[in-house]
């Protein structure tokens, strides 16, 4: 029996009508490239290949009355693969705005837990005969790196790959009886005391370390001194998106030019853009903005924590800085500084704890949050999301088809109504921008001022 980690099921507990807590990845396609030439009905024949050997894609929600814990993965013995699989056609001109509005309706519907938590849409009309793909994923089944995983597993490096082999592609287990599940859930809450006691000691000595490092400014920036924009407030289920398509060899000739990180970079490129974006709309605040930026620690631990793996740190946005270089200076040193901080909590914590988060307790206190408009009554937490995946360096083909771009897409919460993710696939950097309509109405110039801040980089970059 496979249990959700505490951290897996908090995306559940934490998801409401309004805070919708999947992710998404658009994929546009030449469909010229599948053997044959592009049909839906061979599409699908190959999808339900796919879907057959990877187990992700089978297992659904288990959660009786009777289970004392987190849910638990189960087979779903009547999996119909259309269900999950939808053929979707753009009204002329077909172009990316329209694209991306579809994709804004898509985010904005709600998964259904009585089936495996993802969706596939096909979109045909684009123009010169492409295709676009957005698959849509709960966040409890999948992180970033995982999805870019599973997006590999249903590709290939050829346009007629032979079906990959998937690292523990066993079945998922059948649905469990009422004694097992109790007996499972009553070792799991025996265990709890002893867990907090291991715990508790490593948590009272990182506190005053961690937060000794804020006060003398050697660490991130502290929580709820963000500045406000129009973009923190109370969000509805309503969602806005646009993409952008940068190159990556560009980007890297400014990282070694600077001599700084690939990581640097992106945050300097987005601060570019939300700066010329935020004067755009009249609100340039006089000091930086706050980015929650998510971390993979596949790297730092060797425990099971489940499907999400991931920290996060809080990084200092230079909008406020006129000067393309400044900026770039500013986040070398501001995320030093953050990394190290971060680095002096243990990977495995967010987990640990996480194993704790009570469902009723959380399900109650973001609707109560949402309906009383907290988000608007205390100092702002961070400004955005803002998430960096390595993607794959070389063209892949998605059940046949080359894949021409690939934008991922990641929620966003109530106080912060802006996900911006960037993801580098094949010589490109797609990046992927995913906003509340509410907060904010129209993300194309966001995503128009990219291209114009790599450019500036690249033109205040040293000889």
């Amino acid at each position: 029996m496979q249990r959700l980690s505490g951290l897996d099921a908090s995306f559940l507990y934490l998801e409401t009508p309004s805070q919708l807590l999947h992710v998404c990845g658009l994929l546009t396609l030449d469909g010229a490239t599948m053997p044959g030439g592009y049909s839906f009905p061979e599409f699908k024949r190959r999808l339900a290949d796919r879907v057959a050997m990877i187990p992700a894609f089978r297992r659904k929600l288990h959660n009786p009355l009777w289970n004392l814990s987190h849910p638990v993965w189960v087979e779903d013995e009547d999996f119909d693969l259309d269900n999950h699989l939808h053929r979707v056609g753009l009204p002329a001109p077909g172009d990316d705005r329209e694209l991306a509005e579809l994709c804004a309706h898509i985010a904005g519907q709600r998964l259904d837990r009585a089936h495996p938590l993802w969706q596939c849409y096909v979109i045909e009309g684009l123009p010169g005969g492409r295709v676009a793909v957005l698959i849509k994923m709960h966040h409890a089944s999948v992180d970033g790196v995982g999805g870019a995983s599973l997006i590999t597993y249903l590709a290939g490096f050829e346009p007629d790959a032979p079906l990959p082999e998937i690292p523990d592609a066993h079945g998922n287990a059948g649905l469990p009886t009422r004694l097992r599940m109790l007996r499972d859930s009553a070792d799991v809450l025996l265990q709890r005391p002893k867990e907090v006691a291991r715990l508790l000691p490593e948590l009272l000595e990182l506190v005053p370390r961690w937060v000794g490092r804020t006060v003398r400014g050697k660490g991130m920036p502290v929580p709820f001194t963000a500045p406000r924009t129009s973009l923190n407030g109370t969000i509805t289920a309503h969602r806005t998106v646009a993409f952008a398509q940068l190159d990556l060899a560009e980007a890297k000739r400014v990282k070694n030019a600077f001599g700084v990180t690939v990581n640097d970079v992106v945050l300097a490129l987005v601060s570019g853009a939300l700066r010329q974006f935020l004067l755009g709309r009249g609100e340039l605040p006089e000091d930086p903005l706050v980015g929650t930026v998510p971390v993979s620690v596949h790297g730092r631990t060797e425990r099971d924590h489940g499907s999400n793996q991931v920290s996060a740190f809080f990084a200092s946005l230079p909008t406020h800085l006129p000067d393309p270089a400044a900026r770039v200076f500013f986040l070398a040193e501001a995320n030093r500084l953050a990394k190290d901080h971060h680095y002096d909590i243990n990977a495995d914590m967010l987990a640990d704890w996480a194993q704790f988060s009570p469902a009723s307790v959380f399900g109650l206190g973001v609707r109560a949050y949402s309906a009383l408009r907290l988000a608007e009554r205390h100092p702002v937490v961070h400004n955005l999301i803002i998430s960096n995946v390595p993607g794959p360096p070389v063209p892949l083909y998605l059940l046949g088809a080359r894949v021409t771009g690939l934008f991922p897409l990641g929620p966003v919460f109530h106080g912060a109504g802006l996900n911006v993710t960037v993801l580098s696939y094949d010589g490109t950097v797609g990046v992927g921008l995913l906003g509340a309509k509410e907060l904010v109405k129209d993300l194309w110039p966001l995503a128009e001022a990219l291209p114009e801040a790599l450019t500036e980089l690249r033109k205040a970059a040293p000889a």
